[in-house]
């Protein structure tokens, strides 16, 4: 799909500005078919006009045939003279008329749904496009909202802009010279005070209802946050038998939304009643001014018929220029948002010049990396370390140290503030992001599956991958059996984030995918610390099979799990504290070795408990077998 690079903006304070800004949306570069419809919408528009026009020409008509007054100079034969005739041909007028409009919105409905597709996409690729800093700080619930809103908006926009806005504008100019013409500048005159007071007005009163529109908009976002947040943490709320405050957090939100709602459809009720008022006393001045002219002999009652037909006509655009103009304004409130969210750049952007990664062995390179997520507090204070190719090595070190940052950068989530990341060579920063991604592939230690089949999750790692690639991967993971067992097999849905799989399943099932993927790199990031001893060893079985041959990182707090890596980096305080093998990192006696025996003491000790806890078990199975006779 194309993706127009153009920058634009949303601002309800200028809404000529934002038109101008989404007319390549609406007028799409190299699609003829939707120009075509465009042009045909816009002829069948104008048509539409003109014959609407005619409408209050056939009331004249007719009122003065009923009442014998009919002059039409010779212009007409006289079979088409009679009233029934000339009320046969109003009422196919307003048919032909109803007939264009629809013609002209089923042309335009495909326009306006291109524009709305291709900003929806456009916004759904920029999202992708944001630092991890960003979605880390944002909340999904809000997002999601604010695009569902800002495309119905566009939609919105498109549609009114096109269709109402300068065929209203050309009613008004022939309706003010067809009273000129008729009827004189005095006519011309009430009409265009009428308009102006209208316009005035709506558009002050449409102001003044944005800012109550836009605290509608943040109270259902609050509350969209909110209701997402509470059901993606299900369980933790009953963990904790908190539905009670969650559910009043959430009806707190919705309470600031329905007042706020309350206020916009009161606020839309005034707006409504001052248009009728401002319309009510224009007309009335034009149907005395009209009457009088009647019981001079000036006009006819035909002529009065006509007035009032073409008022009550005029009404209708009045009244629709209105609603276009609330419609655009609300349409650009709830698309600021989203502009907005267009308006970000990405924080970790290619070069002009960037290649893509041309990878040989796989060989890593930290080199005096220095990095902060906030400038006041440094996470890595020049940190030099090398993974050489195909082998592996692990970083370790207390919670805070910056262990997972390091998969985090070498990722290019986020740019380094000093010193380089090479890859065979290579500087990160110098290669484009996806050959890098490529490159590389991860087992994280929360691993979030994909609301779908157990084989879309192994998929994902290769798209194109067949099924017995998929079948392949499954059982080098150690999975294969488990799938098989299963009633739907590969098409067992795995819930919301996986939460249908234990911490183990999903695990195999992350190790499956990155084997599907079959990178030259692999990161271990915590991969088997939330799960519990026996699993631990079971994908720590699955895992080396996958990091053989491949230049793996591991980053990891169980000790126990890195004790075959070539080499072990241990980081306190953004610094290398200590590096070595497990066992000359044991003779340093240093952090590692503290580190090391306080985990040991804790898996004796919980191997203790556990071998009590049998023991206590089989004491209470053995006091209730009778005793041998």
């Amino acid at each position: 799909m194309a993706n127009n690079k153009k920058t634009i903006s949303a601002d309800a304070s200028n809404p000529l500005g934002t038109l101008v800004n989404l007319w390549p949306y609406m007028w799409p570069e190299g699609r003829a078919d939707l120009k075509a419809r465009v042009v045909w919408a816009t002829f069948y528009l104008f048509l539409a006009k003109f014959v609407l026009l005619t409408v209050p020409y056939f009331f004249k008509w007719a009122t003065d045939a009923l009442n014998g007054k009919l002059d039409m100079a010779g212009l007409l034969p006289a079979f088409l003279l009679g009233a029934v005739v000339l009320v046969i041909a109003l009422n196919f007028t307003r048919i032909l008329q109803v007939g264009l409009n629809q013609l002209r919105d089923a042309l335009f409905a495909s326009v306006g749904q291109y524009a709305v597709r291709q900003l929806a996409y456009r916004t759904f690729v920029h999202m992708h496009q944001l630092s991890l800093r960003f979605h880390l700080e944002r909340k999904t619930g809000g997002l999601s909202r604010i695009i569902e809103r800002g495309t119905k908006g566009i939609e919105t926009i498109v549609r009114f802009t096109i269709l109402n806005t300068v065929p209203t504008l050309l009613e008004f100019l022939l309706t003010a010279i067809i009273f000129w013409v008729s009827y004189g500048f005095w006519y011309v005159l009430v009409t265009a005070v009428t308009v102006a007071l209208y316009i005035w007005f709506t558009v002050k009163a449409s102001d003044w209802r944005i800012s109550i529109r836009r605290s509608m908009n943040d109270s259902d976002t609050d509350a969209n946050t909110k209701a997402i947040d509470s059901l993606l943490n299900f369980e933790t709320v009953k963990y904790f038998g908190n539905e009670e405050m969650e559910a009043k957090r959430f009806d707190s939100s919705m309470a600031r939304y329905e007042k706020a709602a309350t206020d916009v459809w009161t606020s839309l009720g005034w707006l409504n009643f001052g248009q009728g008022v401002i319309f009510g006393l224009g007309t009335t001045v034009m149907m005395v001014m009209s009457a009088l002219a009647v019981q001079r002999g000036e006009q006819t009652i035909g002529d009065f018929v006509f007035v009032n037909a073409l008022l009550l006509q005029l009404s209708v655009p009045l009244n629709f220029i209105g609603f276009v103009y609330r419609e655009i304004r609300q349409g650009l409130t709830d698309i600021e948002q989203m502009f907005e969210l267009l308006e970000v750049q990405p924080e970790v952007v290619d070069r002009p010049d960037a290649k893509a990664l041309d990878i040989a062995r796989g060989s890593i390179a930290f080199k005096d990396v220095h990095f902060s997520y906030d400038p006041a507090r440094p996470i890595l204070k020049g940190v030099s370390f090398e993974v050489p190719a195909g082998k592996t090595v692990a970083i370790v070190g207390p919670s805070g140290a910056g262990k997972s940052t390091i998969s985090r950068l070498l990722y290019r989530f986020y740019d380094i503030q000093g010193g380089s990341i090479t890859i065979d060579g290579q500087d990160v920063r110098d290669i484009t992001q996806p050959s890098l991604r490529a490159a590389i592939g991860m087992v994280p230690q929360d691993t979030v599956l994909f609301n779908d089949t157990i084989a879309y999750n192994i998929r994902y790692g290769r798209p194109s991958a067949s099924e017995e690639e998929v079948l392949a991967a499954a059982e080098v993971a150690q999975i294969g059996h488990f799938i098989s067992a299963l009633p739907e097999g590969f098409d067992t849905k795995v819930g919301e984030r996986g939460l249908k799989l234990s911490g183990g399943e999903k695990q195999r099932v992350a190790i499956a995918r990155t084997v599907l993927k079959a990178p030259p790199i692999l990161i271990l990031d915590e991969a088997t610390s939330a799960l519990d001893t026996t699993t631990e060893h079971e994908i720590q079985s699955a895992l080396d099979v996958v990091s053989k041959n491949r230049t793996t990182l591991v980053i990891a707090h169980r000790l126990s799990t890195v004790i075959g890596a070539d080499e072990i980096i241990v980081l306190r305080d953004g610094l290398i504290a200590e590096r070595g093998t497990h066992s000359s990192l044991l003779e340093q006696n240093g952090l590692y070795a503290s580190m090391w025996n306080r985990q040991r003491e804790a898996v004796q000790a919980e191997e203790q408990l556990r071998k009590v806890r049998e023991s206590d078990d089989l004491g209470v199975v053995l006091r209730g077998v009778p005793a041998a006779e």
